[in-house]
């Protein structure tokens, strides 16, 4: 094949990918606005605990969630009654483009909790509880609560929305492995500590 043609076809076809990648990035933005805004707030920060905060979260957790909804291997409830339907359709560009756009938001802001509360869930976080198997959160979620790649930031995250997801992992309700084991000896007291230290960093 003559040189020139063959440069000539391979602009072609990365002009095409990146047309086709602008078209799913508008098609992402757009989702955004009338479907994922209506629960999580148009940058990411949710109204009602029921929802998560998606703003800062990490992008690799964002899509692996996103595709976890889409083939349904996360089969809570609640990602049953609302994310199920809502992801069927995204493709894996879409995916990509949802998650960096929600992981690109400032994050939210912790809310005040109960000095006591707080100070028992910060000891459960970084230390811990040997006595019961709990290994310290922070060895995944790192010590600021931030998450990192495929460990989503827990800081800032609505107190009731943390509680029912460690209630979810530790019924095996949301399957994790890991977060079953690290869930399933959690008291209901020692859930809302930990969730009241994490919401309010």
């Amino acid at each position: 094949m003559n040189a020139k043609l063959l440069v000539a076809g391979i602009a072609t076809l990365a002009l095409s990918a990146a047309s086709a990648h602008a078209a799913d990035n508008r098609a992402a933005l757009e989702l955004i606005r009338k479907e994922c805004s209506s629960c999580h707030g148009p940058r990411g920060i949710s109204v009602s605990p029921m929802f998560p905060n998606l703003a800062g979260q990490q992008a690799p957790y964002l899509e692996a969630q996103l595709r976890a909804f889409r083939d349904h291997s996360r089969a809570d409830p609640h990602a049953q009654a609302y994310m199920w339907g809502m992801a069927a359709q995204l493709t894996d560009d879409t995916v990509k483009d949802i998650a960096a756009y929600f992981a690109s938001q400032p994050p939210a802001r912790g809310t005040a909790a109960d000095p006591a509360e707080v100070a028992a869930g910060k000891k459960i976080y970084e230390n811990g509880i040997t006595a019961q198997n709990v290994p310290p959160c922070q060895s995944c979620h790192t010590p600021t609560a931030g998450g990192n790649g495929p460990f989503p930031r827990l800081a800032g995250q609505h107190r009731r929305y943390l509680e029912k997801q460690l209630e979810v992992f530790a019924a095996n309700l949301r399957a994790n492995e890991i977060m079953h084991a690290n869930a399933v000896n959690l008291t209901a007291l020692q859930i809302s500590q930990l969730a009241a230290f994490l919401s309010s960093q």
